[in-house]
């Protein structure tokens, strides 16, 4: 199979059957986010049925978030190799497998395998190809889009909360997980929307390369002076073979550094509150149905301020330095997490859930755009893969250490207080290093400028097209299809 990229149209669409593709990205996006936030509903019950600590139980969470980024790099790959629709499809197929398989665990070890390992790799599946496959159909509404897509999550986790307590009620949490795994398998109907651009194209193409190929082979067996250039490209070791998929060379990139460091910082303090917020409130003596209404309060904010955000992001005042919005998103996060333990009533605890839910909301509407701002679209697919597997680390120990905190202290608010310091750490790392970021851009595209202009510096035309290719890499997405369509000519007049 030819890979996905090859079947890319010169420029993306921006609209038609890309609103279409939004929609099904808003369901596998939603599934992928929410999910290991709505079973904290089950957490206490669960806890009782095993007799486990707070620790041991949120690490089912932890594994599931752990294992859907950890997986990115493979998720990528499969993308790259096969396209989002066939990936998206079995991702959804493992998730009903997993919760399903779930339903008859008989101990907590278990319970790690199939929630956390096999529902977690099938969201992975699910969340990657979601993301990327917006970037092929839009450019210039490409903020809009991603923010409706993320609107998803909010969406998801506000039906699933008040559902899962609806179904645990009336099911127990075993009958629970069958009902969860059925619903699960909407992500293959999601999958099936993520029709590939330029099929046709790609097949007709893929044809002619292939006789072209087969015309060159048969001519070097008879001449024979190129012989060898088949068996060098044969003798490719494993890492140039994963380096086709994944672009290593991204870490030598300081946009994607400072992006990555920041990043793994904030996911040590980014799900846990989220986690915790229902067992909180159930532990301060609010009753289960409005302990789980909090998650519906923050859910219906997140869910306004997604869309909003992209469309502010969106906006030309904001677009052009679009990092230090999400710098100011991460900080304002951690500083709501901060004051979470000012909130010892209800009152409170739904005015922290209302301010952290927009906190929430413009962090994950920005998560992926700021990344491909940083990177362009033809790099991003292997910039999400690499920047999954690193946070992954921090995801899966975010949620046990602060249950470690809480079995330790036998109080909320110090794991309140981790979050809120860890994510206001993050945010300011990341203004600051933006700022020399887009400094330095200024100065580097200041000195290149000069040396164009410079009647000394003679260069050649090749030389002046390879720097130009570099530099605009280096720019993001915005030239992305102008240099693709550029390619896709050439590609056409060798194959003609």
């Amino acid at each position: 199979a030819a890979p996905a990229e090859a079947g890319r149209a010169p420029g993306p669409p921006d609209g038609g059957w890309g609103w279409v593709v939004v929609f099904g990205a808003f369901v596998s996006i939603g599934f992928a986010y929410a999910f290991p936030k709505g079973l904290a509903i089950f957490f206490k019950e669960i806890q009782d049925f095993f007799g486990t600590s707070y620790s041991e139980i949120a690490w089912v969470s932890s594994i599931m978030l752990a294992t859907t980024y950890g997986a990115g790099p493979i998720s990528s790959i499969l993308v790259n190799r096969y396209g989002s629709r066939p990936v998206v499809m079995f991702g959804g197929l493992l998730c009903g497998v997993g919760m399903i398989s779930a339903a008859f665990c008989t101990s907590i070890l278990q319970l790690y395998i199939c929630v956390g390992f096999i529902t977690g790799f099938g969201l992975a599946l699910n969340l990657q190809p979601s993301v990327i496959i917006i970037g092929k159909y839009f450019l210039k509404r490409r903020p809009i889009a991603n923010g409706l897509a993320m609107a998803g999550s909010p969406v998801m986790l506000c039906t699933l909360a008040p559902l899962n307590q609806f179904l645990f009620d009336n099911f127990g949490w075993r009958g629970s997980f069958l009902i969860l795994g059925a619903i699960l398998l909407n992500c293959c109907v999601a999958g099936a929307l993520f029709r590939p651009i330029g099929a046709g194209t790609a097949q007709v193409k893929t044809q002619v390369t292939e006789e072209a190929k087969d015309a060159l082979k048969g001519k070097i067996t008879e001449d024979g002076p190129m012989a060898n250039q088949t068996e060098e490209e044969g003798g490719k070791d494993c890492f140039e073979k994963v380096n086709r998929y994944l672009d290593f060379s991204l870490f030598k990139h300081r946009g994607f550094l400072i992006y990555l460091i920041g990043n793994v910082l904030m996911f040590l303090g980014f799900f846990a509150p989220i986690v915790f917020l229902a067992p909180y409130a159930k532990h301060t003596g609010i009753d289960e149905y409005s302990a789980a209404f909090l998650l519906s309060i923050l859910a219906i904010v997140d869910m306004v301020a997604r869309p909003t955000t992209g469309i502010v992001a969106n906006s030309k005042w904001v677009r052009p330095r679009i990092q230090y919005f999400f710098s100011f998103a991460i900080a304002f996060n951690g500083a709501c997490h901060l004051l979470c333990p000012l909130a010892s009533s209800y009152t409170g605890l739904i005015v922290y859930s209302s301010f952290f839910g927009l906190a929430f909301g413009m962090v994950c509407a920005m998560l992926f755009e700021t990344l491909m701002d940083l990177v362009g679209a033809a790099r991003f697919t292997s910039a999400v893969g690499l920047i999954t597997i690193a946070e992954c680390c921090t995801i899966l120990l975010g949620p046990p250490i602060g249950g470690i905190l809480i079995d330790t202290f036998g109080d909320y608010k110090y794991m309140f207080i981790k979050c809120g310091a860890v994510m206001v750490l993050a945010g300011t790392f990341l203004f600051i290093m933006n700022y020399y970021n887009y400094r330095m851009l200024a100065k580097e595209e200041k000195e290149r400028k000069k040396k164009e202009e410079d009647p000394k510096s003679v260069r050649t035309e090749n030389e002046g097209k390879k720097n130009w290719n570099k530099d605009s890499t280096q720019d993001g997405p915005e030239l992305e299809p102008l240099r693709e369509k550029g390619e896709g000519v050439k590609k056409e007049m060798n194959g003609t």
